[in-house]
């Protein structure tokens, strides 16, 4: 599957993975407001067997192909919260609160 990655110029070490370059429409609002301006950084060829540094590559594959993005956080959060639907709908709340 071919990926388009961009890194959150609001976020450190926090990148966002795209089926399709520039193509933003299927992120939530929430998510667009967290992750702020967004600066392309790499085009890669993933498959299942890659191998990745932070992230496994068959987990990056099914959220593009059922969410149509992946998020990649710092290590020291959990990448499954950060692709959870709970965790989504927790982003509009804390947008408000700040």
């Amino acid at each position: 599957m071919h990926c388009f990655v961009y890194a959150s110029q609001r976020k450190a070490d926090t990148y966002l993975w795209l089926p399709r370059r520039d193509d933003f429409s299927s992120l939530p609002e929430s998510l667009i407001l967290l992750l702020g301006d967004l600066r392309f950084v790499l085009e890669v060829e993933l498959s299942g067997e890659r191998k990745l540094p932070h992230e496994d590559a068959q987990q990056v594959i099914e959220h593009l192909r059922d969410q149509g993005w992946h998020l990649q956080l710092p290590p020291r959060e959990t990448l499954a919260a950060a692709n959870h639907p709970a965790y989504r709908s927790s982003l509009r709340q804390d947008d408000g609160e700040e």
